[in-house]
């Protein structure tokens, strides 16, 4: 067994832990985070006998070995295993509530190329994040290990989240559905959900395959969902969904093949929500158009925006018992009905229900809402140890500023008469993060102007398609 182990900082993120297989991130890497991590377990479970940990991987060809080397880690340091399979990430999570054990890890390299992996973290029900994950890379670095003989235990959740995804359905008017798996882990799920579901149902890319032969498992970048619009074309579907490689981010289209993206399908969910639990707050993180939170607020609920990130906006919804969240990228929480954490296949069962018995297209549902005119997420390199530096120097020129309203709660949103603006650090990248929203192209022109002309003067050339 490995002994202490220094890792790779690049891989300890925010949210995460991730990285290039063989490069930055190995079997010996894995092997010393799960002994760590089950160390950690081990001190803060409370637990008589040895802690347990449920442990999941998605579809990655390097999955299967890292989830081994992650389970030898655990159990040297006497954690017993709960080995729930293969299978979507959300899966992972509902095995933490469904079956008595203290944390849960998966081995997955979400949305990214097919050469990297990773681990997400849950301990207590709560996201492992941030500086916990920092601290795990210091003392794998030290070697402060418990020591132990854990046990490993081979468990099948995968009917009963099943169950649980199919119990989020409720009847309405037939619809056409369209379903893009595209090769991920959530592949296998779906074929089972669909035969529990009625209504008439379209699915390709089904083959969980860690190669992504089918396009890049990312369902927020337009160009991976053209085989979803086609599908949704040919088959005349009323929408079509899809989701990420390990199934916690949703895509959606309209019959028409129009693209909703995550604070559109936030609206679509959140009217639902309000209409049962009036008053409730709901949460988007900074990148959500205004529309979603003036939607909200009309709907009678509470709208908070709050910082980008799965784990950070998990961590608000249990201080303010938020019922429902979302983000951007397209996590999408429900605690309204469901446990909380970001599940793609069941935000789709609800966003379908919620159709099917209003007897609307979603399509009409796009069409109502305000037509704005944004730019996407945009990103654009800028190093490590400036990015947070260039944020704090757009808030010190703009501090006092008449005419204009700044929001820091992550990076800086301005509010002026013409729409908002953002500029942000990635907390995941060397990157910064831009993004525009106003209701015409004019004020948008003046948008990108006003955001240009201060990341020029912080020295950094704006990214290309900005103007």
């Amino acid at each position: 067994m490995t002994d202490s182990r220094k890792l790779d900082p690049t891989i300890l993120r925010e949210y995460d832990i991730r990285g290039i297989v063989g490069d930055t991130l190995d079997a010996d890497d894995v092997r010393v985070i799960g002994r760590t991590f089950g160390s950690i377990v081990g001190e803060t479970a409370g637990r008589d006998g040895n802690p347990v940990v449920a442990v999941g991987y998605d579809g990655r060809i390097s999955s299967p070995e890292l989830c081994a080397a992650l389970t030898e880690g655990l159990t040297a340091a006497g954690a017993d295993v709960r080995l729930v399979g293969r299978g979507p990430t959300p899966m992972l999570y509902f095995a933490t509530h469904h079956l008595d054990v203290d944390a849960g890890m998966m081995v997955t390299g979400s949305h990214n190329p097919p050469d990297y992996n990773g681990i997400k973290m849950v301990l207590g029900h709560k996201p492992f994040h941030g500086a916990d994950i920092q601290a795990l890379g210091v003392r794998a670095g030290a070697g402060k290990f418990s020591s132990g003989s854990g046990e490993v235990e081979e468990v099948d959740v995968e009917d009963a989240y099943v169950d649980q995804l199919a119990a989020g359905f409720s009847l309405g008017v037939p619809l056409r559905v369209a379903w893009d798996a595209g090769n991920g882990a959530a592949g296998d799920v779906l074929k089972k959900l669909l035969r529990r579901l009625p209504h008439s149902h379209y699915a390709i890319n089904m083959e969980i395959d860690g190669t992504f032969p089918a396009h890049h498992p990312d369902p927020t970048v337009e160009e991976n969902l053209e085989q979803l619009k086609e599908l949704v074309t040919r088959e005349h579907c009323d929408l079509g969904f899809a989701f990420d490689g390990d199934g916690d981010r949703i895509g959606l289209v309209d019959s028409e093949g129009r693209v909703l993206w995550g604070d559109q399908i936030m609206v679509v969910l959140a009217r639902d929500v309000l209409s049962r639990n009036p008053g409730a707050t709901i949460i988007a993180d900074v990148k959500a158009s205004q529309v979603l939170f003036d939607e909200i607020e009309r709907a009678g609920g509470k709208p908070v925006m709050w910082k980008a990130g799965h784990s950070l906006i998990k961590t608000k919804m249990a201080e303010t018992g938020a019922p429902l969240a979302g983000e951007m990228s397209g996590h999408i929480f429900i605690a309204d009905g469901h446990y909380g954490y970001d599940d793609a296949l069941y935000a789709a069962v609800r966003v379908m229900s919620v159709l099917a018995a209003a007897n609307r297209r979603l399509a009409e549902v796009r069409d109502s809402l305000p037509q704005m005119v944004n730019t996407p997420e945009l990103r654009f390199e800028c190093p490590d140890n400036r990015k947070f530096d260039v944020i704090d120097e757009v808030k010190a020129r703009l501090k006092g500023r008449r005419g204009i309203t700044v929001r820091d709660i992550d990076g800086v949103r301005v509010e002026t008469s013409d729409g908002w603006w953002l500029l942000r650090a990635s907390n995941t990248q060397a990157a910064l993060v831009a993004r525009c929203e106003a209701a015409d192209s004019q004020a948008l022109a003046r948008l990108k102007s006003a955001a240009a002309e201060q990341l020029e003067a912080s020295g950094i050339e704006p990214p290309n398609g900005f103007f």
